[in-house]
Protein backbone atom coordinates (compact mmCIF):
# COMPACT_ATOMS: atom_id res chain seq x y z
CA UNK A 1 0.00 0.00 0.00
CA UNK A 2 1.47 3.49 -1.21
CA UNK A 3 1.45 6.21 1.51
CA UNK A 4 -1.01 8.79 1.88
CA UNK A 5 -0.26 12.06 0.12
CA UNK A 6 -0.69 14.02 3.52
CA UNK A 7 2.63 12.38 4.32
CA UNK A 8 4.38 12.95 1.57
CA UNK A 9 3.28 16.35 1.62
CA UNK A 10 3.47 17.26 5.18
CA UNK A 11 6.73 18.91 5.71
CA UNK A 12 6.04 20.64 2.20
CA UNK A 13 6.92 24.04 3.59
CA UNK A 14 10.51 22.82 4.78
CA UNK A 15 11.47 21.03 1.35
CA UNK A 16 13.45 23.80 0.55
CA UNK A 17 15.61 22.75 3.36
CA UNK A 18 16.20 18.71 1.92
CA UNK A 19 19.06 18.75 -0.40
CA UNK A 20 16.78 18.23 -4.07
CA UNK A 21 18.50 17.41 -7.65
CA UNK A 22 19.88 20.73 -9.24
CA UNK A 23 17.61 20.61 -12.12
CA UNK A 24 14.90 20.49 -9.49
CA UNK A 25 16.22 23.06 -7.86
CA UNK A 26 16.44 25.22 -11.07
CA UNK A 27 12.92 24.69 -12.20
CA UNK A 28 11.74 25.43 -8.68
CA UNK A 29 13.75 28.62 -9.05
CA UNK A 30 11.64 29.75 -12.13
CA UNK A 31 14.76 29.35 -14.54
CA UNK A 32 13.38 27.02 -16.84
CA UNK A 33 10.85 24.00 -16.88
CA UNK A 34 13.39 20.73 -15.48
CA UNK A 35 13.83 19.21 -19.15
CA UNK A 36 14.99 23.03 -19.84
CA UNK A 37 17.17 23.00 -16.58
CA UNK A 38 18.90 19.86 -17.74
CA UNK A 39 20.27 21.29 -20.77
CA UNK A 40 21.67 24.20 -19.36
CA UNK A 41 23.69 22.14 -17.03
CA UNK A 42 25.15 19.72 -19.72
CA UNK A 43 25.81 23.07 -21.47
CA UNK A 44 28.25 23.85 -18.65
CA UNK A 45 26.17 27.27 -17.68
CA UNK A 46 25.36 26.03 -14.17
CA UNK A 47 27.67 26.48 -10.79
CA UNK A 48 27.73 24.94 -7.77
CA UNK A 49 29.83 26.81 -5.22
CA UNK A 50 31.92 28.29 -8.18
CA UNK A 51 32.40 24.83 -10.04
CA UNK A 52 30.75 24.27 -13.37
CA UNK A 53 28.52 21.05 -12.53
CA UNK A 54 27.36 18.97 -15.87
CA UNK A 55 26.57 15.78 -14.09
CA UNK A 56 22.41 15.60 -13.79
CA UNK A 57 22.63 13.33 -10.66
CA UNK A 58 23.98 16.25 -8.68
CA UNK A 59 21.92 17.34 -5.47
CA UNK A 60 22.16 20.69 -3.58
CA UNK A 61 21.52 21.79 -0.16
CA UNK A 62 19.62 25.60 -0.39
CA UNK A 63 20.97 26.12 2.99
CA UNK A 64 24.48 26.87 2.23
CA UNK A 65 25.28 25.68 -1.29
CA UNK A 66 25.60 28.66 -3.92
CA UNK A 67 24.04 28.10 -7.51
CA UNK A 68 24.28 30.51 -10.56
CA UNK A 69 23.37 30.00 -14.27
CA UNK A 70 25.44 32.18 -16.58
CA UNK A 71 27.46 34.21 -13.34
CA UNK A 72 23.98 34.82 -11.96
CA UNK A 73 22.68 33.91 -8.35
CA UNK A 74 19.77 31.91 -8.12
CA UNK A 75 17.57 32.27 -5.05
CA UNK A 76 15.52 28.78 -3.90
CA UNK A 77 11.84 29.41 -3.70
CA UNK A 78 10.44 29.27 -0.23
CA UNK A 79 7.89 26.56 -0.68
CA UNK A 80 6.25 24.15 -2.93
CA UNK A 81 3.09 26.01 -4.50
CA UNK A 82 0.14 23.57 -5.01
CA UNK A 83 -3.43 24.98 -7.13
CA UNK A 84 -6.09 24.17 -8.94
CA UNK A 85 -7.57 25.57 -12.06
CA UNK A 86 -11.07 25.35 -13.22
CA UNK A 87 -9.77 24.88 -17.31
CA UNK A 88 -12.54 26.30 -20.04
CA UNK A 89 -12.57 24.75 -23.03
CA UNK A 90 -9.79 26.15 -25.65
CA UNK A 91 -7.23 25.97 -24.12
CA UNK A 92 -4.43 23.97 -24.39
CA UNK A 93 -2.35 22.32 -20.95
CA UNK A 94 1.03 23.88 -21.73
CA UNK A 95 2.76 26.63 -20.41
CA UNK A 96 4.20 27.71 -23.63
CA UNK A 97 3.06 27.31 -27.24
CA UNK A 98 5.00 27.77 -30.27
CA UNK A 99 2.40 28.63 -32.13
CA UNK A 100 1.06 31.38 -29.48
CA UNK A 101 -2.33 29.26 -28.82
CA UNK A 102 -4.14 29.91 -25.88
CA UNK A 103 -2.72 27.76 -23.28
CA UNK A 104 -3.43 27.12 -19.62
CA UNK A 105 -0.40 29.14 -18.61
CA UNK A 106 -2.09 32.85 -18.71
CA UNK A 107 -4.64 31.63 -16.48
CA UNK A 108 -2.48 30.78 -13.57
CA UNK A 109 0.03 32.87 -11.71
CA UNK A 110 2.93 31.38 -12.96
CA UNK A 111 5.30 35.17 -11.84
CA UNK A 112 4.19 34.59 -8.28
CA UNK A 113 5.24 30.98 -8.58
CA UNK A 114 8.12 30.50 -11.00
CA UNK A 115 8.59 26.94 -11.88
CA UNK A 116 4.94 26.28 -12.18
CA UNK A 117 3.27 23.62 -14.19
CA UNK A 118 0.51 21.06 -14.61
CA UNK A 119 0.17 17.57 -13.03
CA UNK A 120 -0.88 16.03 -15.77
CA UNK A 121 -3.06 17.52 -18.91
CA UNK A 122 -6.73 17.82 -19.98
CA UNK A 123 -7.46 18.27 -23.99
CA UNK A 124 -8.05 21.64 -25.75
CA UNK A 125 -11.85 21.03 -25.67
CA UNK A 126 -11.77 19.49 -22.24
CA UNK A 127 -12.71 21.05 -19.40
CA UNK A 128 -12.48 21.01 -15.56
CA UNK A 129 -10.51 20.47 -12.53
CA UNK A 130 -6.43 20.61 -13.44
CA UNK A 131 -3.59 20.79 -10.73
CA UNK A 132 -0.65 22.44 -10.77
CA UNK A 133 2.49 22.77 -8.48
CA UNK A 134 5.67 23.74 -8.48
CA UNK A 135 6.41 19.99 -6.59
CA UNK A 136 7.79 17.12 -9.05
CA UNK A 137 7.21 14.54 -6.29
CA UNK A 138 3.70 15.51 -5.77
CA UNK A 139 3.07 15.42 -9.82
CA UNK A 140 4.69 12.00 -9.93
CA UNK A 141 2.27 10.50 -7.18
CA UNK A 142 -0.70 12.43 -8.47
CA UNK A 143 0.00 10.49 -12.11
CA UNK A 144 1.60 7.56 -11.82
CA UNK A 145 -0.74 4.42 -11.95
CA UNK A 146 0.49 2.59 -9.58
CA UNK A 147 -0.38 4.93 -6.46
CA UNK A 148 -4.55 4.59 -7.85
CA UNK A 149 -5.25 8.13 -7.78
CA UNK A 150 -8.74 8.03 -9.52
CA UNK A 151 -10.13 10.85 -11.52
CA UNK A 152 -13.45 11.25 -12.16
CA UNK A 153 -14.59 12.48 -15.79
CA UNK A 154 -17.95 13.63 -16.66
CA UNK A 155 -18.85 12.24 -20.23
CA UNK A 156 -21.56 13.04 -22.20
CA UNK A 157 -21.36 10.85 -25.63
CA UNK A 158 -23.45 10.24 -28.38
CA UNK A 159 -26.05 7.90 -28.21
CA UNK A 160 -28.36 6.16 -25.62
CA UNK A 161 -25.98 4.18 -23.27
CA UNK A 162 -27.09 0.32 -21.70
CA UNK A 163 -25.56 -0.36 -18.09
CA UNK A 164 -23.93 -3.86 -20.05
CA UNK A 165 -22.31 -1.62 -22.66
CA UNK A 166 -19.89 0.31 -20.23
CA UNK A 167 -18.70 -3.91 -18.74
CA UNK A 168 -15.81 -3.72 -21.14
CA UNK A 169 -14.64 -0.92 -19.68
CA UNK A 170 -14.96 -2.05 -16.10
CA UNK A 171 -13.28 -5.52 -16.90
CA UNK A 172 -10.23 -3.48 -18.48
CA UNK A 173 -10.99 -2.38 -22.29
CA UNK A 174 -8.21 -3.15 -25.42
CA UNK A 175 -7.05 -0.04 -27.01
CA UNK A 176 -4.08 0.30 -29.86
CA UNK A 177 -1.66 0.97 -27.09
CA UNK A 178 -2.48 -1.31 -24.40
CA UNK A 179 -5.71 -2.72 -22.53
CA UNK A 180 -5.93 -0.35 -19.71
CA UNK A 181 -6.94 -0.64 -15.95
CA UNK A 182 -10.20 -1.69 -15.12
CA UNK A 183 -12.65 2.12 -14.94
CA UNK A 184 -15.73 2.76 -12.71
CA UNK A 185 -18.31 3.94 -14.85
CA UNK A 186 -22.26 3.95 -14.51
CA UNK A 187 -24.82 5.98 -16.30
CA UNK A 188 -25.60 9.23 -15.14
CA UNK A 189 -28.29 10.80 -17.29
CA UNK A 190 -30.17 10.02 -20.82
CA UNK A 191 -30.80 13.14 -23.06
CA UNK A 192 -33.39 11.57 -25.06
CA UNK A 193 -34.01 14.69 -27.67
CA UNK A 194 -30.39 14.75 -27.83
CA UNK A 195 -30.42 10.92 -28.32
CA UNK A 196 -26.87 11.03 -26.38
CA UNK A 197 -25.91 9.88 -22.47
CA UNK A 198 -24.47 11.57 -19.54
CA UNK A 199 -21.38 8.80 -18.40
CA UNK A 200 -19.36 9.49 -14.97
CA UNK A 201 -16.45 7.07 -15.24
CA UNK A 202 -13.52 6.77 -12.95
CA UNK A 203 -9.89 5.86 -14.41
CA UNK A 204 -6.34 6.30 -12.50
CA UNK A 205 -4.18 5.68 -15.77
CA UNK A 206 -3.71 9.03 -17.55
CA UNK A 207 -3.16 7.81 -21.65
CA UNK A 208 -3.25 10.62 -23.88
CA UNK A 209 -7.02 10.73 -24.65
CA UNK A 210 -7.94 7.50 -23.05
CA UNK A 211 -11.42 8.52 -21.72
CA UNK A 212 -12.25 9.59 -25.64
CA UNK A 213 -11.08 6.68 -26.85
CA UNK A 214 -12.29 4.06 -24.43
CA UNK A 215 -15.71 5.13 -24.96
CA UNK A 216 -15.41 5.05 -28.37
CA UNK A 217 -14.48 1.99 -28.62
CA UNK A 218 -17.58 1.13 -27.27
CA UNK A 219 -19.78 3.01 -30.13
CA UNK A 220 -20.65 6.21 -27.94
CA UNK A 221 -17.92 9.07 -29.35
CA UNK A 222 -17.84 11.39 -26.63
CA UNK A 223 -19.50 14.91 -27.26
CA UNK A 224 -18.30 16.96 -24.52
CA UNK A 225 -16.09 16.07 -21.52
CA UNK A 226 -15.29 17.66 -17.88
CA UNK A 227 -12.98 16.40 -15.27
CA UNK A 228 -14.54 16.71 -12.08
CA UNK A 229 -12.48 15.02 -9.07
CA UNK A 230 -8.68 14.36 -9.17
CA UNK A 231 -8.74 11.90 -6.03
CA UNK A 232 -11.72 13.02 -3.07
CA UNK A 233 -10.66 16.63 -4.37
CA UNK A 234 -13.40 18.61 -6.74
CA UNK A 235 -13.58 22.01 -7.62
CA UNK A 236 -16.59 23.18 -5.83
CA UNK A 237 -17.86 26.57 -6.47
CA UNK A 238 -14.64 27.32 -8.46
CA UNK A 239 -15.49 29.22 -12.03
CA UNK A 240 -14.51 28.47 -15.55
CA UNK A 241 -10.95 30.13 -15.84
CA UNK A 242 -10.46 30.54 -12.34
CA UNK A 243 -7.87 28.88 -10.06
CA UNK A 244 -6.92 29.04 -6.52
CA UNK A 245 -5.08 27.38 -4.13
CA UNK A 246 -5.15 24.39 -2.24
CA UNK A 247 -5.41 23.77 1.47
CA UNK A 248 -3.84 21.68 3.76
CA UNK A 249 -6.62 20.16 4.05
CA UNK A 250 -7.08 19.18 0.56
CA UNK A 251 -3.96 18.37 -0.09
CA UNK A 252 -4.77 15.58 2.59
CA UNK A 253 -7.43 14.59 0.64
CA UNK A 254 -5.90 13.69 -2.04
CA UNK A 255 -5.25 10.28 -1.11
CA UNK A 256 -2.64 7.81 -2.49
CA UNK A 257 -3.57 4.80 -0.89
CA UNK A 258 -4.12 1.87 -3.24
CA UNK A 259 -7.35 2.05 -4.30
CA UNK A 260 -8.65 4.47 -3.05
CA UNK A 261 -11.51 6.34 -4.75
CA UNK A 262 -13.06 3.31 -5.96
Amino acid sequence: MSEPASKSLSSASQERLVPMRLQRFLARSGVASRRGSEDLMTAGRVSVNGQVVRELGTKVDSTKDVVTVDGVVIEAAAEAAYLMLNKPSGFLTTMKDPQDRPCVASLVPRDQYPGLFPVGRLDKDTTGLLLFSTDGDFAQAILHPKHYVWKTYEAIVDGLVQDEELDPLREGILLDDGRCAPACCHVEKYFEQEASTLVEIKIHEGRKNQVKRMLARIGHPVLALHRSYVGCLGLGDLRPGSWRMLTREELDLICIEKGAGA
